[in-house]
């Protein structure tokens, strides 16, 4: 049975945090709303729903990837590994059971700022009796943090950052995270990197705007998010989710649009405005990658590429990287 030791029960993020963040996001221009807020309870359940979706095929190729590929990933990693934004740990579960490793030990630190979300993954790797969880409710930048600190006395380490969460970051901030990264391990450690790649402009924006209605409910979940934690009086039948292609910055774009002139206040945040008929609130980027721009942004970063694996229909791709 998999051995769990608990984080703190405390969230990672004050409200006082979000308050603030919000505030000075919304007086932006265009106005916006950091991606990492989506996932409250709510929008990551619903991002679990988005992930079996016939038109979000990122999952699914990154799996076969890391099936395919599972051996070679887990000998890079003797005796600890950290998952940033864990999920449900289904990924991660996967690469261990595939890889048939006779290890007697591995401890896994998960790291994510939804409870609910560790609690699942401890859930899915309880299978793994070598396995002794340590979830981190944090954000990435104090679990990394955390983990920097975890120095076993001898074997490798490896991070995971899959689901092609680096696209949320832009250049200058994923060019930052990747050497906070770097910093957290030892010359030799690992880094397995899941990223999506550029793909004809139809199939991106089905991914991210699917006919059931999914994606703008998650989208729509951040403004009741601020309803029920700030007070505010977001009305959300007044807002159409938008999935926009930016092809000169190679990202997907996620928007609320308002439908009509509303008014809005949000006591928790001491903030109040307008929203004109068709203005947006800016809520995620999902940058998309060539091979050849992932092989540069990690050797930049201080990474050596050891293995790149590609999946060819659905344009994904899986980088095994050593830190040098």
């Amino acid at each position: 049975m998999t051995r769990t030791t608990l984080s703190p029960p405390a969230p990672p993020v004050a409200v006082a945090g979000f308050a603030a963040d919000v505030r000075h996001f919304l007086t932006q221009r265009p106005r916006q709303l950091p991606s990492r807020y989506l996932y409250d309870e709510v929008g990551s359940a619903l991002f679990e729903v988005i992930c079996v979706l016939p038109w979000y095929p990122l999952t699914r190729a990154e799996m076969r990837l890391l099936d395919r590929h599972a051996r070679e990933i887990l000998d890079a990693a003797t005796t600890t590994i950290v998952e940033l934004g864990s999920g449900s740990g289904a990924k991660l579960s996967a690469l261990i059971a595939g890889a048939g490793s006779d290890r007697t030990h591995l401890d896994v630190h998960l790291v994510d700022v939804s409870g609910s979300a560790l609690a699942e993954a401890g859930r899915a790797l309880e299978a793994h009796a070598e396995v002794r969880v340590v979830p981190h409710r944090a954000t990435y930048e104090a679990g990394l943090e955390e983990f920097r600190r975890v120095r076993p006395a001898a074997g490798r380490r490896m991070a995971v950052f899959l689901g092609s969460n680096l696209g949320n970051f832009d250049p200058p901030g994923r060019d930052l995270f990747l050497r906070a990264v770097r910093a957290s391990l030892d010359r030799g450690d690992a880094l397995l990197l899941g990223v999506d790649l550029v793909k004809p402009e139809a199939a991106l924006l089905q991914a991210y705007d699917d006919p059931l209605g999914v994606t703008a409910a998650f989208n729509r979940n951040l403004l009741a998010r601020i309803n029920h934690e700030l007070g505010g009086d977001f009305d959300l039948r007044g807002f159409a989710h938008r999935a926009v292609w930016n092809q000169a910055a190679s990202r997907v774009e996620m928007h609320l649009v308002s439908g009509r002139s509303q008014r809005i206040t949000v006591p928790g945040s001491d903030l109040a405005f307008v929203l004109e008929p068709g203005e947006t609130i800016w809520t995620e980027s999902s940058y998309k990658y060539r091979p050849a721009e992932i092989l540069a942004t990690l050797e930049r970063s201080g990474f050596g590429v050891r293995s790149l694996w590609i999946e060819p229909a659905d344009r994904f791709a899986l980088t095994l990287a050593e830190a040098t």
